[in-house]
């Protein structure tokens, strides 16, 4: 009996996927639940699961354009399962040739099926690196090839340069410019994912009227409490406290202040929002994605830090479901954390507003407690893109200010004042 391998939906509204790189060769016994291929979509990637145990008979090449249902591959359920040093194929051609030829060649074989598969991900990474994916060494489950190995494969070794002996003398002739070299041009269709992107930012300039204002934040309070109680807080809760909850604490009580930048446009109506359900920019591999930490209004500061912490590494994994990114109300994106000083985000439709945060700098500043005296603080620049049809200028700015004044006075958030 054959069983199909069918497409499976990702999700509402989505109904075209790409077909990524199989996991399993033609022909391979395959174990029920193993998984199969990558499929990835405008939102998601997904990993399709074997529906039962046999021999994998694939139909649908890498890289095709699939339909929701389409079949991918079939699985014969009426194969024989290898024996248990899944290099028995070799033997069974010929059961009458027990020389040492065969032994040899049953024991490559079976090496060779032996050999762990490399995640679709390295094997992707690889190719692009020129790294030779059978030659890394994985570190994954069951011995699989990863990206990270993949990575660390590719890192150049360390060399002594030799020096001499005695000091030459300056060049004076200009270099040469060397017109052998490479001038390659590589040309690659975008991930679904890339695509959706690009739309959906050309959408945001498009459809709203965007507008960006800035503040400042000195965060010497926010530092000395993380400091002060980070080892306590991560014995307490088994997370560390970060900046982010800080972040999303301030943003949740400025929203209920100003709740036109925690709504949406819908049409001719306006539709508010009694709750925070805040969109975290992750940077992945494949991409920006903005998965959602629901109820944050509601949340404690450890309970932000585990949400934030458990969708970060499953965002870039790829292992997020299609309900984790949508229905988010407002964005907070860290630019900081790739040394960003300034920047001017983008809305996520049909949002109306996303807060950019950038890198702490120490900067000469104003004494708010010693007027005229100048003192050195750790600065960071705020950004506040804002969808203009709905959210006044002055609101936007009080927005900012009161973000502001939650970061530089912690004990307000503990107080909601």
């Amino acid at each position: 009996m054959s069983v199909e391998v069918v497409i499976p939906s990702p999700g509402e509204s989505i109904t075209e996927v790409t077909l990524g790189q199989w996991l399993y060769s033609d022909g391979d016994w395959v174990a029920q639940d193993d998984n199969l291929v990558e499929i990835e979509s405008d939102k998601v990637t997904l990993e399709i699961p074997a529906p039962a145990s046999g021999v994998l008979r694939i139909t649908a090449e890498a890289g095709a354009e699939m339909e929701v249902g389409d079949i991918v591959a079939t699985i014969d359920t009426d194969a024989s399962a290898p024996s248990g040093d899944q290099g028995s194929d070799a033997q069974a051609a010929d059961p009458g040739d027990s020389g040492p030829a065969s032994v040899v060649e049953a024991a490559t074989t079976a090496a060779a099926e032996e050999s762990p598969r490399p995640t679709s991900m390295a094997a992707k990474v690889a190719e692009d690196a020129g790294v030779d994916v059978n030659s890394v060494t994985g570190t994954g489950a069951h011995g699989r090839v990863t990206k990270a190995d993949v990575l660390a494969a590719s890192m150049p070794v360390p060399t002594t340069p030799n020096r001499p002996s005695e000091p030459t003398a300056p060049v004076t002739q200009p270099l040469a410019i060397d017109a052998t070299g490479s001038r390659g041009v590589r040309r690659e269709k975008m991930s679904r994912l890339r695509a959706r992107i690009a739309e959906r930012l050309v959408e945001a300039q498009q459809t709203a009227a965007m507008l960006t204002t800035f503040n400042e934040v000195d965060m010497s309070e926010v530092m000395r409490l993380r400091k002060l109680h980070k080892e306590a807080f991560a014995e307490r809760h088994g997370v560390g406290l970060g900046f982010m909850s800080f972040f999303v604490k301030a943003c949740c009580e400025a929203l209920r202040r100003h709740e036109g930048i925690n709504a949406y446009i819908d049409g001719q109506e306006v539709e508010y929002h009694d709750y925070c359900d805040v969109s975290v920019a992750v940077g992945t591999p494949k991409g920006l994605v903005v998965p959602v930490l629901r109820n944050a209004d509601r949340l404690s500061f450890a309970e932000i830090e585990r949400g934030i912490k458990d969708l970060a590494i499953r965002a870039r994994d790829g292992q997020l479901g299609m309900e984790e990114m949508l229905g988010g109300t407002f964005t907070i994106s860290n630019g900081g954390v790739y040394g960003s000083l300034m920047s001017t985000p983008i809305l996520n439709p049909p949002q109306s507003g996303i807060l950019g945060m950038h890198k702490i700098m120490n900067r000469a500043v104003e004494d708010t407690k010693n007027p005229g005296q100048i003192v050195l603080r750790p600065m960071m620049y705020l950004a506040l893109s804002y969808d203009h049809r709905i959210v006044d200028g002055e609101q936007a700015v009080r927005f900012l200010v009161d973000v502001k004044e939650a970061l530089e006075n912690p004990e307000r958030m503990l107080l909601q004042l």
